[in-house]
């Protein structure tokens, strides 16, 4: 398979052949960084841990230049960066027992460009090769912009693969900007509890970020642990550990959906159920 950068790389932690490697993938991460995957798509790495007949395959976009330092990194270069943060991901791969792990190499501007179409036409390329049913990556309400980036190249992608290879399911996932808002009708709720030692195998891997001034993996363990406890108000808790998910299935089956309106559809029915019920409370009324 032939990627658009020189730099990008295939790495299959079994050491099978690549296209073996590529084609067993069950399920597919698509993030923008370096630990996106671990962050948001640990559903799809627990789903194929140690199993013979899942295998979970990453993708990584960028190529880690434009990381944040402090402390022992602090007076690393870009170029520096970009290494420890490249082996990170592969650490990371064998740790989760990977079918593949793709690093893409685009710089972040590339991939912010909506005239840039050098990563959809990659991530095209991937999906035909590993044809995954179930597809992670972030979601469409995400408010870093090269998150933002890598979702739409990732629909835009689907969207022109032949009806009958496109993925079963899509969930645009948690990273930065939680999905608790999501109505609960409509919320992908995924439990990943029960293993938090290979969670926080993975998320400590990327000891360039956490060390170098972001405590992901606190926040990445904080978040799903609140996200358990209040995902419903008149219950006891029934997982320690849930990742909140977007549906984003309906947007790869049905290309002429509007994307913008389909994500801006959910933040109107928040809208509406805050009106609600403030307006009940009231003696309001809002549904006229």
């Amino acid at each position: 398979m032939k990627l658009h950068n020189a730099t990008a790389e295939i790495f299959v932690p079994d050491g099978k052949p690549q296209m073996e490697g590529l084609s067993r993938v069950t399920h597919l991460g698509i993030g923008a960084h370096q630990d996106d995957l671990e962050f948001m798509a640990f559903h799809g790495i627990l789903n194929c841990f140690a199993r013979d007949d899942k295998w979970f395959g990453g993708v990584t976009c960028t190529d880690g230049a434009g990381s944040a330092r402090t402390g022992p990194y602090a007076s690393f270069t870009d170029e520096q960066m970009m290494t420890i943060r490249r082996q990170e991901q592969r650490t990371a791969a064998n740790i989760g027992g990977y079918g593949v792990v793709i690093q893409l190499d685009h710089p972040s501007s590339a991939v912010k460009s909506p005239a840039d179409t050098a990563l959809r036409t990659d991530l095209k390329d991937i999906l035909l090769a590993t044809q995954p049913e179930v597809v992670y990556t972030h979601n469409p309400a995400d408010k870093h912009d090269t998150h933002i980036g890598v979702v739409v190249a990732a629909l835009q992608a689907m969207r022109e693969l032949p009806r009958e290879q496109r993925p079963k399911q899509v969930i645009g996932c948690e990273v930065w900007r939680n999905l608790d808002w999501l109505p609960d009708a409509v919320k992908v709720a995924m439990d990943v509890s029960g293993r938090d030692n290979l969670a926080a195998a993975l998320n400590g891997v990327f000891d360039s970020q956490i060390t170098g001034g972001k405590r992901y993996d606190l926040a990445t363990y904080g978040r799903r642990a609140a996200n358990a406890t209040f995902f419903e108000s008149h219950a006891t808790d029934k997982t320690t550990q849930l990742i909140f998910g977007m549906d984003l299935s309906p947007l790869v089956s049905d290309e002429s959906k509007d994307i913008v309106e389909f994500v801006v559809g959910f933040i109107d029915q928040l809208r509406a159920d805050v009106r609600q019920k403030l307006g009940k409370q009231l003696g309001d009324d809002f549904s006229k």
